[in-house]
């Protein structure tokens, strides 16, 4: 099997990536945390907040985040759910007005090759 190659665990900040969901289990990796690598095509990257708006949005643009696939043990989101979501799925629902709140300190650097800070920054529920 081979194995996966991991980028540094670290934020938008260059400081250490804090985990953005336990329940259910977020991350690419399933580790509970925006982590990436090579193989994360998608830039799981951005750690986002749940809502019933940004739900239906991403259900309507073809990835359907509520419904339970209990075969890959996945129980399906609901608004106030922490996800690591795809970098450019959150930008495409910023350009839609239909963006959820973000963690920045959650978000990993990755997400920078994507959304520009400024965006993420606007979405931010992390900073005071």
């Amino acid at each position: 099997m081979e194995s996966i190659q991991i980028d540094e665990s670290i934020n938008v900040f260059d400081e250490p990536l804090l985990p953005c969901g336990e329940d259910p289990v977020t991350g690419y990796l399933r580790d509970g945390c925006c982590n990436t690598g090579e193989q994360d095509v998608g830039s799981h990257t951005v750690c986002a907040k749940m809502t019933e708006e940004f739900l239906q949005y991403s259900r309507f643009a073809g990835n359907d985040l509520s419904t339970p696939v209990p075969e890959y043990g996945f129980p399906g989101l609901k608004p106030g759910d922490c996800w690591c979501l795809c970098a450019t799925r959150f930008l495409q629902a910023h350009e839609k007005n239909m963006a959820p709140r973000v963690f920045l300190r959650r978000t990993h650097k990755r997400a920078l090759d994507t959304v520009p800070i400024e965006i993420l920054r606007q979405y931010a529920a992390d900073l005071n």
